[in-house]
């Protein structure tokens, strides 16, 4: 059976954007990656998909969310604090993302292979469709290609926020009433 991912059955996990783990990335992708975590919390944003946003603790030493990103949260979105590398692990995640009653989710963040791998796993464990953005991953280690391969061994689809973009405007006629300067691709 084809899964094809509708906005009205899904909801997006942002996993841990904080400053610490931004900043033990390339400086030359820090701009990059908050425009890119910015642009799809608008992109959620404007088809009413909720989000979960996850600040690893202790947060007061790895930072919240970017000023870039924290000024686009809009009101479907909920902000938790986690101990667990696995979001579905936290009590009070685990209750908000059941109540949500929307089975697919859309992955994005940090670090693609600790919290965004034992995330997923928890996920897919609990019977998500998972979706994986890949162009908008990021992590301290060059070393992910067996985290992403596992994580698709187990069932989670990975696709770019291009095609992310494209699969919720559905048409033509459904880009007209996005924000003009809403980009259609990461940037790169």
């Amino acid at each position: 059976m084809v899964k094809r991912i509708v906005a009205d059955r899904c909801w997006g996990a942002i996993i841990d954007v904080q400053e610490l783990f931004i900043s033990q990335t390339d400086k030359r992708l820090w701009s990059k990656i908050k425009r890119n975590i910015n642009n799809f919390a608008r992109l959620l944003g404007h088809f009413r998909i909720p989000i979960v946003f996850t600040l690893e603790r202790p947060v007061d030493q790895k930072g919240g969310l970017p000023e870039e990103v924290s000024k686009h949260v809009v009101r479907a979105a909920k902000i938790f604090e986690k101990d667990f590398f696995d979001l579905t692990r936290e009590q009070e995640i685990a209750h908000y993302i059941a109540r949500l009653k929307k089975k697919q989710v859309l992955v994005a963040g940090c670090e693609t292979d600790v919290c965004i791998l034992q995330s997923c796993l928890g996920l897919l464990g609990l019977g998500y469709e998972v979706y994986v953005v890949e162009d908008l991953l990021f992590s301290s280690s060059r070393k992910v290609d067996s985290a992403i391969a596992r994580m698709k061994a187990e069932g989670a689809v990975f696709l770019t926020y291009k095609s992310l973009y494209y699969e919720l405007i559905e048409a033509v006629e459904g880009g007209r009433n996005l924000p003009e300067d809403l980009p259609d691709a990461a940037v790169q």
